[in-house]
């Protein structure tokens, strides 16, 4: 094992799944209470003395939003390496945008890879513990609880703690353990890429590249309980920030609310404006406005204005109007 670690955090994602909210914003930069999806990582890393450098993998259309947020936060350590791609389709892939990142900046430190949209109680330096005690690569693994949710995941086969068989997203899991999109890497080890990309691998889940490496060598899972949430949907963002929350509510002090309720795991932004609103389990952006509604396990964008028409399982784009009376 190297003295030193280079982290790269993944933030390359289009978050379609997530749209209107993530068409102009990266989901990483999705809020949590005071803070945000990514800052929590940057935060640990930074604090981290055996990381040197971190790199923040995005694409060219997102690149001004993660280096204006960077601009306005107390890091050292992140600077971004951009993928040229700017939309979907165009994408390298993680696998592939990786491979570029090691080229292209010579990397030859262990590698810890970490998505930038994961939100997980587990300290990286318990993981570094035991990447270092297993001298070989290690994978962050977590039990959702049921083969079901494990079908949108990729999917582990361990004997004791060495994995022996993965499943990217199966119909049919052999096991409710599945891979968070956290990896450590020895150094020696980051040349095995471009042999694998070159054998016409899939170059977008790195599941597969794990799936490949654990038959030439040993590869390990760190298990690990507690909370876990990948930000990828609506449900799971607000699954993440009912966590965060703890059950309480968090109203910006230039918020509004009047004649109406603010319920459990709740986050009202700055300037928005509640009136004759009851309001559960939802995201309320900056300056939106809420009239004569109920809003229910819902995302509404900044600027949106909603009267006399109630919300459930929602996401509203920014500057909206419903209904549209403009």
């Amino acid at each position: 094992m190297a003295d030193t670690t280079t982290a790269v955090v993944l933030a390359g994602g289009y978050a379609t799944r997530l749209w209107p909210i993530t068409r102009h914003r990266p989901k990483m930069l999705l809020p949590l209470g005071e803070t945000t999806v990514i800052d929590r990582i940057y935060a640990e890393l930074e604090a981290l003395d055996r990381i040197e450098e971190v790199y923040v993998s995005t694409n060219e259309r997102f690149a001004p939003d993660f280096e204006a947020h960077l601009e306005d936060r107390p890091y050292d350590k992140p600077r971004l390496s951009v993928e040229e791609t700017e939309r979907e389709d165009e994408k390298l892939g993680v696998v592939g945008a990786l491979a570029q990142l090691i080229d292209r900046e010579g990397l030859d430190d262990d590698l810890l890879v970490i998505a930038g949209d994961n939100l997980f109680n587990f300290a990286l330096e318990e993981f570094f513990e035991y990447f270092d005690r297993r001298e070989g690569p290690a994978i962050a693994a977590y039990d959702v609880g049921s083969r079901e949710r494990a079908t949108s995941y990729g999917v582990l086969e361990l004997d004791d703690e060495r994995v022996v068989g993965f499943q990217e997203k199966p119909d049919e899991p052999e096991s409710s353990l599945v891979s968070i999109g956290c990896y450590a890497f020895p150094g020696e080890m980051l040349s095995l890429f471009d042999p694998y990309l070159e054998g016409g691998n899939d170059p977008d889940e790195p599941g597969w590249f794990v799936q490949w490496l654990q038959d030439r060598e040993p590869t390990y899972a760190y298990t690990f309980d507690g909370a876990w949430y990948d930000i990828g949907t609506r449900r799971s963002y607000l699954d993440a920030v009912s966590w965060h929350l703890d059950g309480d509510s968090h109203v910006a002090e230039s918020a509004t609310v009047r004649d109406g309720s603010v319920g459990d795991d709740v986050h009202v932004m700055a300037d928005a404006t509640l009136v004759d609103a009851d309001v559960e389990r939802s995201v309320i952006f900056p300056a939106a406005h809420l009239g004569s509604t109920t809003v229910r396990d819902s995302i509404v964008d900044e600027e949106a204005r909603i009267s006399g028409f109630d919300l459930e399982c929602a996401l509203i784009g920014a500057h909206s109007r419903i209904p549209d009376d403009r």
